[in-house]
Protein backbone atom coordinates (compact mmCIF):
# COMPACT_ATOMS: atom_id res chain seq x y z
CA UNK A 1 0.00 0.00 0.00
CA UNK A 2 1.38 3.35 -1.03
CA UNK A 3 2.68 5.99 1.73
CA UNK A 4 -0.68 8.20 0.24
CA UNK A 5 -2.94 5.40 1.39
CA UNK A 6 -2.55 4.30 5.00
CA UNK A 7 -3.88 7.07 6.34
CA UNK A 8 -0.85 7.18 8.62
CA UNK A 9 0.98 10.69 8.86
CA UNK A 10 3.44 11.35 5.58
CA UNK A 11 7.10 10.90 6.56
CA UNK A 12 10.16 12.96 5.19
CA UNK A 13 11.33 9.62 3.56
CA UNK A 14 7.92 9.69 1.74
CA UNK A 15 8.19 13.18 0.37
CA UNK A 16 11.38 12.46 -0.65
CA UNK A 17 10.86 9.20 -2.49
CA UNK A 18 7.87 10.82 -4.21
CA UNK A 19 9.99 13.96 -5.47
CA UNK A 20 13.29 11.45 -6.60
CA UNK A 21 15.96 13.15 -4.37
CA UNK A 22 17.36 12.42 -1.54
CA UNK A 23 16.32 12.26 2.19
CA UNK A 24 18.89 15.00 2.63
CA UNK A 25 17.75 16.48 0.51
CA UNK A 26 14.05 17.20 1.18
CA UNK A 27 15.13 17.98 4.80
CA UNK A 28 17.62 21.07 3.26
CA UNK A 29 14.46 21.93 1.40
CA UNK A 30 11.90 21.41 3.88
CA UNK A 31 14.03 23.14 6.39
CA UNK A 32 14.75 26.50 4.25
CA UNK A 33 18.34 25.65 3.84
CA UNK A 34 20.26 26.49 1.03
CA UNK A 35 22.22 24.74 -1.38
CA UNK A 36 19.39 23.37 -3.36
CA UNK A 37 19.55 23.69 -7.19
CA UNK A 38 15.53 25.23 -8.07
CA UNK A 39 14.44 22.37 -10.08
CA UNK A 40 14.67 20.16 -6.76
CA UNK A 41 13.16 22.26 -5.02
CA UNK A 42 10.25 22.49 -7.05
CA UNK A 43 10.08 18.94 -6.79
CA UNK A 44 10.12 18.77 -3.39
CA UNK A 45 7.73 21.46 -2.52
CA UNK A 46 5.12 19.58 -5.15
CA UNK A 47 5.59 16.09 -3.82
CA UNK A 48 4.66 18.03 0.16
CA UNK A 49 1.55 19.63 -1.11
CA UNK A 50 0.75 16.33 -2.72
CA UNK A 51 1.43 14.64 0.12
CA UNK A 52 0.02 16.87 2.83
CA UNK A 53 3.64 16.68 4.46
CA UNK A 54 3.86 18.70 7.60
CA UNK A 55 7.36 18.77 9.30
CA UNK A 56 7.79 17.48 12.77
CA UNK A 57 8.34 20.88 15.09
CA UNK A 58 10.68 19.63 17.07
CA UNK A 59 12.72 17.91 14.92
CA UNK A 60 13.00 20.52 12.78
CA UNK A 61 13.73 23.12 15.94
CA UNK A 62 17.16 20.73 16.48
CA UNK A 63 17.88 20.55 12.82
CA UNK A 64 17.90 24.37 12.18
CA UNK A 65 18.07 25.75 15.98
CA UNK A 66 14.90 27.44 14.93
CA UNK A 67 11.78 27.92 16.86
CA UNK A 68 10.15 29.47 13.63
CA UNK A 69 8.48 32.21 15.87
CA UNK A 70 9.28 35.95 15.86
CA UNK A 71 7.87 38.24 18.93
CA UNK A 72 6.78 41.28 17.68
CA UNK A 73 6.53 43.93 20.59
CA UNK A 74 4.76 47.41 20.74
CA UNK A 75 5.29 50.13 23.42
CA UNK A 76 1.63 51.19 23.50
CA UNK A 77 -1.39 50.43 25.68
CA UNK A 78 -3.59 47.99 25.04
CA UNK A 79 -6.22 50.00 23.44
CA UNK A 80 -3.88 51.85 20.97
CA UNK A 81 -2.91 48.88 19.48
CA UNK A 82 -6.21 47.70 18.38
CA UNK A 83 -7.86 51.43 18.10
CA UNK A 84 -4.94 52.66 15.49
CA UNK A 85 -4.97 51.57 12.96
CA UNK A 86 -1.17 52.03 11.84
CA UNK A 87 -0.67 49.38 13.82
CA UNK A 88 -2.71 46.96 12.02
CA UNK A 89 -0.97 47.48 8.88
CA UNK A 90 1.82 47.59 10.29
CA UNK A 91 1.66 43.95 11.75
CA UNK A 92 -0.27 42.39 8.55
CA UNK A 93 2.42 43.68 6.38
CA UNK A 94 4.98 41.73 9.04
CA UNK A 95 2.52 38.83 9.29
CA UNK A 96 2.27 38.48 5.67
CA UNK A 97 6.30 38.15 5.48
CA UNK A 98 6.67 35.81 8.15
CA UNK A 99 4.33 33.49 6.52
CA UNK A 100 6.63 33.69 3.56
CA UNK A 101 9.33 32.64 5.59
CA UNK A 102 6.62 30.13 7.54
CA UNK A 103 7.20 31.39 10.45
CA UNK A 104 4.74 32.67 13.28
CA UNK A 105 3.87 35.82 14.95
CA UNK A 106 3.81 35.82 18.73
CA UNK A 107 2.61 39.52 19.49
CA UNK A 108 3.64 41.22 23.13
CA UNK A 109 2.95 44.60 24.07
CA UNK A 110 5.12 46.44 26.28
CA UNK A 111 2.28 49.91 28.18
CA UNK A 112 5.50 50.70 30.69
CA UNK A 113 8.71 49.56 32.23
CA UNK A 114 6.60 47.27 34.79
CA UNK A 115 6.14 44.88 31.24
CA UNK A 116 9.97 44.47 30.79
CA UNK A 117 10.87 42.13 33.25
CA UNK A 118 7.84 39.60 31.63
CA UNK A 119 9.17 40.17 27.99
CA UNK A 120 13.09 39.45 28.90
CA UNK A 121 11.98 36.60 30.67
CA UNK A 122 9.96 35.04 27.67
CA UNK A 123 12.58 36.20 25.29
CA UNK A 124 14.86 34.54 27.31
CA UNK A 125 13.00 31.29 27.65
CA UNK A 126 14.00 30.53 23.75
CA UNK A 127 10.19 30.68 22.28
CA UNK A 128 11.39 32.80 19.52
CA UNK A 129 13.95 33.32 17.24
CA UNK A 130 13.90 37.32 17.17
CA UNK A 131 12.12 40.24 18.18
CA UNK A 132 10.48 43.44 16.20
CA UNK A 133 9.84 46.68 17.87
CA UNK A 134 8.24 49.56 17.22
CA UNK A 135 6.56 52.43 18.79
CA UNK A 136 9.22 53.43 21.22
CA UNK A 137 8.79 56.34 23.60
CA UNK A 138 12.03 58.77 24.48
CA UNK A 139 15.37 56.61 26.10
CA UNK A 140 12.96 53.75 26.01
CA UNK A 141 15.01 50.72 27.41
CA UNK A 142 13.13 48.13 25.41
CA UNK A 143 16.00 47.38 23.25
CA UNK A 144 18.67 46.51 25.43
CA UNK A 145 16.08 44.46 27.75
CA UNK A 146 15.39 42.17 24.49
CA UNK A 147 19.69 42.81 23.77
CA UNK A 148 20.26 41.32 27.15
CA UNK A 149 18.19 38.17 26.38
CA UNK A 150 20.40 37.89 23.59
CA UNK A 151 17.73 37.70 20.75
CA UNK A 152 18.02 39.71 17.18
CA UNK A 153 16.31 42.57 17.20
CA UNK A 154 14.95 45.28 14.47
CA UNK A 155 13.22 48.29 15.54
CA UNK A 156 10.42 49.50 13.43
CA UNK A 157 11.07 54.02 13.72
CA UNK A 158 14.51 55.45 14.39
CA UNK A 159 15.59 54.93 17.62
CA UNK A 160 16.72 57.65 20.33
CA UNK A 161 20.23 58.76 19.88
CA UNK A 162 22.23 55.89 21.95
CA UNK A 163 20.41 52.94 20.62
CA UNK A 164 24.10 51.70 18.77
CA UNK A 165 23.94 48.61 16.62
CA UNK A 166 20.12 48.04 16.19
CA UNK A 167 18.82 48.03 12.13
CA UNK A 168 15.58 49.78 12.10
CA UNK A 169 12.97 50.84 9.08
CA UNK A 170 11.39 54.30 9.21
CA UNK A 171 9.85 56.37 6.98
CA UNK A 172 11.13 59.78 5.44
CA UNK A 173 9.21 61.43 8.24
CA UNK A 174 10.92 64.91 7.89
CA UNK A 175 11.52 64.88 4.35
CA UNK A 176 7.35 64.19 4.46
CA UNK A 177 6.38 66.37 6.76
CA UNK A 178 8.19 69.90 4.51
CA UNK A 179 6.35 68.28 1.89
CA UNK A 180 3.08 68.76 3.73
CA UNK A 181 4.11 72.54 4.81
CA UNK A 182 5.17 73.22 1.19
CA UNK A 183 2.05 72.66 -0.33
CA UNK A 184 -0.01 74.92 2.04
CA UNK A 185 2.70 77.49 1.69
CA UNK A 186 2.10 76.54 -2.19
CA UNK A 187 -1.89 76.98 -1.72
CA UNK A 188 -1.47 80.91 -0.23
CA UNK A 189 -1.56 80.05 3.33
CA UNK A 190 0.32 82.17 5.71
CA UNK A 191 -0.60 81.12 9.16
CA UNK A 192 0.14 77.58 9.11
CA UNK A 193 -0.07 75.44 12.47
CA UNK A 194 1.16 72.37 13.20
CA UNK A 195 -0.67 69.78 15.31
CA UNK A 196 2.01 67.68 16.83
CA UNK A 197 2.58 64.20 17.75
CA UNK A 198 3.69 63.07 21.41
CA UNK A 199 7.75 64.52 21.56
CA UNK A 200 8.63 61.68 23.01
CA UNK A 201 8.69 59.33 19.91
CA UNK A 202 10.89 60.34 17.03
CA UNK A 203 8.62 60.01 14.19
CA UNK A 204 6.56 63.01 15.59
CA UNK A 205 10.22 65.27 16.43
CA UNK A 206 11.23 64.54 12.92
CA UNK A 207 7.90 65.94 11.61
CA UNK A 208 7.72 68.81 13.73
CA UNK A 209 10.94 69.23 12.35
CA UNK A 210 10.43 69.08 9.18
CA UNK A 211 6.98 71.73 9.64
CA UNK A 212 10.61 74.01 11.37
CA UNK A 213 12.51 73.66 8.31
CA UNK A 214 9.95 75.05 5.87
CA UNK A 215 8.10 78.08 8.44
CA UNK A 216 11.63 78.56 10.14
CA UNK A 217 10.31 81.57 11.80
CA UNK A 218 6.71 80.23 13.04
CA UNK A 219 4.58 81.40 15.65
CA UNK A 220 4.72 79.58 18.78
CA UNK A 221 1.61 80.01 19.27
CA UNK A 222 1.07 77.82 15.92
CA UNK A 223 2.13 74.75 17.90
CA UNK A 224 0.08 72.61 19.61
CA UNK A 225 0.45 69.24 20.89
CA UNK A 226 -1.12 66.06 20.70
CA UNK A 227 -1.18 62.16 21.01
CA UNK A 228 -1.88 60.40 18.04
CA UNK A 229 -5.27 60.55 18.74
CA UNK A 230 -8.30 61.22 17.25
CA UNK A 231 -9.44 62.85 20.45
CA UNK A 232 -6.18 64.86 20.81
CA UNK A 233 -6.48 66.15 17.57
CA UNK A 234 -9.53 67.84 17.79
CA UNK A 235 -8.57 69.04 21.44
CA UNK A 236 -5.66 70.99 20.06
CA UNK A 237 -7.85 72.24 17.16
CA UNK A 238 -10.00 73.84 19.74
CA UNK A 239 -7.00 75.58 21.56
CA UNK A 240 -5.06 76.47 18.62
CA UNK A 241 -7.97 78.10 17.37
CA UNK A 242 -8.93 80.04 20.38
CA UNK A 243 -5.41 81.84 20.84
CA UNK A 244 -4.89 81.79 17.31
CA UNK A 245 -8.47 82.44 15.35
CA UNK A 246 -7.16 83.57 12.01
CA UNK A 247 -5.25 80.14 11.41
CA UNK A 248 -5.86 79.34 7.62
CA UNK A 249 -3.63 76.08 7.58
CA UNK A 250 -2.76 72.77 9.74
CA UNK A 251 -0.87 70.08 9.31
CA UNK A 252 -1.40 67.29 11.43
CA UNK A 253 1.09 64.77 12.83
CA UNK A 254 -0.95 61.74 11.62
CA UNK A 255 -4.25 61.06 9.74
CA UNK A 256 -6.01 60.37 13.25
CA UNK A 257 -5.08 64.05 14.55
CA UNK A 258 -6.14 65.41 11.42
CA UNK A 259 -9.43 64.09 11.29
CA UNK A 260 -10.20 65.32 14.89
CA UNK A 261 -9.03 68.75 14.01
CA UNK A 262 -11.90 68.40 10.69
CA UNK A 263 -14.27 67.57 13.49
CA UNK A 264 -13.53 70.97 15.18
CA UNK A 265 -13.58 73.27 12.66
CA UNK A 266 -16.75 71.39 11.24
CA UNK A 267 -18.10 72.60 15.04
CA UNK A 268 -16.70 76.04 14.54
CA UNK A 269 -18.56 76.64 11.40
CA UNK A 270 -15.06 77.06 9.58
CA UNK A 271 -15.04 75.56 6.14
CA UNK A 272 -12.29 73.22 4.89
CA UNK A 273 -10.17 73.66 2.46
CA UNK A 274 -11.99 77.42 2.08
CA UNK A 275 -11.12 78.61 5.18
CA UNK A 276 -8.81 76.47 6.82
CA UNK A 277 -7.11 73.69 4.74
CA UNK A 278 -5.54 70.48 6.62
CA UNK A 279 -2.92 68.07 5.50
CA UNK A 280 -2.27 64.85 7.73
CA UNK A 281 0.08 62.26 7.81
CA UNK A 282 0.07 58.32 7.68
CA UNK A 283 -2.44 58.05 4.29
CA UNK A 284 -4.40 55.52 6.34
CA UNK A 285 -7.41 54.32 4.18
CA UNK A 286 -9.81 53.20 6.88
CA UNK A 287 -9.08 57.21 8.46
CA UNK A 288 -9.26 59.09 5.11
CA UNK A 289 -12.35 57.30 3.75
CA UNK A 290 -14.76 58.84 6.53
CA UNK A 291 -12.90 61.83 6.29
CA UNK A 292 -14.84 64.96 4.87
CA UNK A 293 -13.56 66.68 2.55
CA UNK A 294 -11.37 64.03 1.56
CA UNK A 295 -8.31 64.20 3.33
CA UNK A 296 -4.83 65.19 1.56
CA UNK A 297 -2.00 63.49 3.59
CA UNK A 298 1.50 62.16 3.71
CA UNK A 299 1.36 58.92 1.95
CA UNK A 300 3.83 55.77 3.69
CA UNK A 301 4.07 52.06 2.80
CA UNK A 302 3.07 51.09 6.31
CA UNK A 303 2.37 47.36 5.61
CA UNK A 304 5.83 47.39 3.13
CA UNK A 305 8.01 48.42 5.94
CA UNK A 306 6.49 46.08 8.47
CA UNK A 307 7.58 43.33 5.77
CA UNK A 308 11.22 45.48 5.51
CA UNK A 309 12.02 44.66 9.13
CA UNK A 310 10.87 40.92 8.79
CA UNK A 311 13.52 40.92 6.01
CA UNK A 312 15.98 42.58 8.16
CA UNK A 313 15.34 39.74 11.05
CA UNK A 314 16.09 37.34 8.65
CA UNK A 315 19.30 38.45 7.46
CA UNK A 316 20.71 38.66 10.93
CA UNK A 317 19.15 35.39 11.62
CA UNK A 318 20.92 33.82 8.91
CA UNK A 319 24.15 35.51 9.48
CA UNK A 320 23.97 36.53 5.42
CA UNK A 321 25.97 40.39 4.76
CA UNK A 322 28.77 41.87 6.77
CA UNK A 323 27.77 42.12 10.57
CA UNK A 324 24.31 44.36 11.65
CA UNK A 325 21.98 45.26 8.39
CA UNK A 326 22.02 48.35 7.34
CA UNK A 327 18.94 50.43 8.28
CA UNK A 328 15.99 51.61 5.57
CA UNK A 329 14.40 54.58 5.43
CA UNK A 330 11.14 54.64 2.90
CA UNK A 331 10.57 57.06 0.97
CA UNK A 332 6.89 59.15 1.24
CA UNK A 333 4.99 61.06 -1.00
CA UNK A 334 1.82 63.52 -0.77
CA UNK A 335 -1.79 62.47 -1.70
CA UNK A 336 -3.64 65.28 -2.98
CA UNK A 337 -7.22 65.33 -1.80
CA UNK A 338 -9.79 68.00 -0.87
CA UNK A 339 -8.93 68.91 2.30
CA UNK A 340 -5.88 70.62 0.86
Amino acid sequence: MSEQTTGSRPTLEAVAARAGVSRATASRVVNGGAGVRAPLVEKVRRAVEELGYVPNHAARTLVTRRNGAVAVIIAEPEFRIFSDPFFEQQVRGISRELTSYDAQLVLLWAEGPGDHDRIARYLGGGHVDGALAFSLHGEDALPGVIGRARVPVVLGGRPAPGTPGVPFVDCDNRGGAREAVRHLVGLGRRNIAHLSGPQDQTSALDRLHGYRDVLVDADPALLCRGDFTEESGARAMAELLDRRPDVDGVFAANDLMAAGALLTLRKRGLRVPEDVAVVGFDDMASVVRRTDPALTTVHQDVEGMGRLMVRLLMRLLDGTGPGVPASVITPTSLVRRASA
